[in-house]
C-alpha cells in the first residue's frame, strides 16, 4: 500500500488525456460505474482540437468541429459520472497498489487500474504562420482533412513513410500535389517512393528535394494562400541561409500538411513496467480476444494514439478507449473477486 498522507483522492479509475480515446473511456467506465477521474494534460483534446472540421465520424453528417466533438465527448461522459480535472500525469508509480499518480504540480492520486490515453503530438516546425494557421489549411493529418481543398495546390512537407502515403492519398483531390524535403534522399521505403514516381510520372504530383518551409501565409477567414520556401544544392537549406547558393521564394499554395511524424506523451511511463517501442509507443497485448490493451503491467491499459501509430484516426482510438475501458472493468472486477475471496479465507481461519 501506498502512503496515504499525501494523496489527495483515490479513484478505481484513472484516466490520462481527452482525446477520443481518453473520453470514449471515460464514458464507458462511467457507466460501468467504476467512478473514472480525467486528466486533461497539456494539450486538452489532442489532435481533435487542431481540426476545424471532422467529417469522418459516423453520427454527423454535416460534420462537427474538432473542438466542438471533444466539448460533446466531455458533457457526454460527466452526464455519466465522470469527472474531468487538468492536470499533467508526470509519474507512475508501479511498484505499489493502488497505483500511485503525481501530476506536475505535485498532487498526488491513487487508483486501482490506469488507463494511458494520451495521445501523441504532431510533430511541426516552428516557423511563423504555423500557428495561426493550424486547422485553417494547415493539417497533420491529410487522410482527416484533404477533401475540405478538393482543386487546390497542396504541399506535403517531410520525406518519410507517412509523407509518400500522404502525398498519394491527396491526389484524389488535389490539383497538384507538391512534396518539400530538406534533403536530396528520401527516408521512405522503396515502395512508397515508387507509389510517388508513379504519380510523378503522371504529372499528380511535384518533387521538391532540398527544400524546407520557413513561413506559412494566409488567414483564418482565407486559409493558407502561400508559403516561405528555401532550397539549397546540398540540401538542409535552413541552415545555409546566408549561403549565395540559397534560394528563397514564395510558392502559392491553398493547404500544407506536414508529415514529419509525431512524439507519443509516455514520458510518465518510461520508469513503470509498460514496455514501449523504440519511437516510445505503448506495446499492448492486442490480439482478438479480451484484454486487448493490457500492458504489460497488470491494471495498466494503453489506447488511442499512444499505442497506435499507424491509424491515427479518431474512430479507430474511440474504440480503442471503448476496448481499454471494458479491459480495465475486467481487471477491476477480477481484483474485487480476488479481495473478497482473500478476506473470507482470512475471516474462516482467524474463527478456527
Amino acid at each position: 500500500m501506498t502512503d496515504s498522507a499525501d494523496v489527495v483522492e483515490h479513484r478505481p479509475l484513472i484516466i490520462a488525456g481527452t482525446g477520443s480515446a481518453g473520453l470514449t473511456a471515460a464514458i464507458y467506465a462511467a457507466r460501468s460505474n467504476n467512478d473514472p477521474l480525467v486528466f486533461e494534460g497539456d494539450e486538452p483534446g489532442g489532435q481533435l482540437t487542431l481540426t476545424s472540421e471532422v467529417e469522418n465520424f459516423p453520427g454527423f453528417p454535416e460534420g462537427i468541429n474538432g473542438a466542438e466533438f471533444i466539448n460533446n465527448a466531455k458533457e457526454q461522459a460527466k452526464r455519466f459520472g465522470a469527472d474531468v480535472k487538468n492536470g499533467v500525469v508526470e509519474s507512475i508509480d508501479d511498484d505499489v497498489r493502488p497505483f500511485r499518480v503525481e501530476l506536475s504540480n505535485g498532487d498526488v492520486y491513487t487508483a486501482d487500474a490506469v488507463i494511458a490515453a494520451s495521445g501523441a503530438s504532431a510533430r511541426t516546425l516552428g516557423v511563423p504562420g504555423e500557428d495561426e494557421l493550424m486547422g485553417y489549411g494547415l493539417s497533420t493529418c491529410a487522410t482527416c482533412d484533404g477533401a475540405f481543398f478538393r482543386g487546390e495546390d497542396m504541399l506535403v512537407v517531410g520525406g518519410g513513410d507517412a509523407a509518400m502515403e500522404e502525398a498519394s492519398f491527396l491526389t484524389k483531390f488535389a490539383d497538384t500535389v507538391y512534396v518539400a524535403h530538406r534533403r536530396e534522399e528520401f527516408r521512405a521505403e522503396d515502395y512508397w517512393v515508387d507509389r510517388v514516381q508513379e504519380h510523378v510520372d503522371a504529372g499528380d504530383i511535384e518533387i521538391m528535394k532540398n527544400t524546407e518551409v520557413t513561413a506559412l501565409h494566409g488567414s483564418k477567414e482565407d486559409g493558407v494562400d502561400s508559403v516561405t520556401l528555401v532550397s539549397h544544392p546540398e540540401g538542409h537549406p535552413t541552415d545555409r541561409l546566408d549561403d549565395p547558393e540559397t534560394d528563397e521564394r514564395e510558392f502559392e499554395v491553398g493547404a500544407v500538411f506536414y508529415a514529419i511524424g509525431h512524439t507519443p506523451n509516455t514520458a510518465y511511463l518510461e520508469d513503470t513496467g509498460v514496455e514501449l517501442d523504440d519511437e516510445g509507443y505503448i506495446v499492448t497485448q492486442g490480439g482478438t480476444g479480451g484484454g486487448q490493451t493490457a500492458t504489460a503491467v497488470p491494471g495498466l491499459f494503453g489506447a488511442g494514439d499512444v499505442v497506435d501509430y499507424h491509424y491515427q484516426q479518431a474512430v479507430t482510438a474511440a474504440g480503442m478507449g471503448c476496448k481499454a475501458a471494458l479491459d480495465a472493468d475486467d481487471y477491476l472486477e477480477a481484483e474485487a473477486r480476488a479481495g473478497a475471496a482473500a478476506a473470507d479465507t482470512a475471516a474462516a481461519e482467524s474463527d478456527d
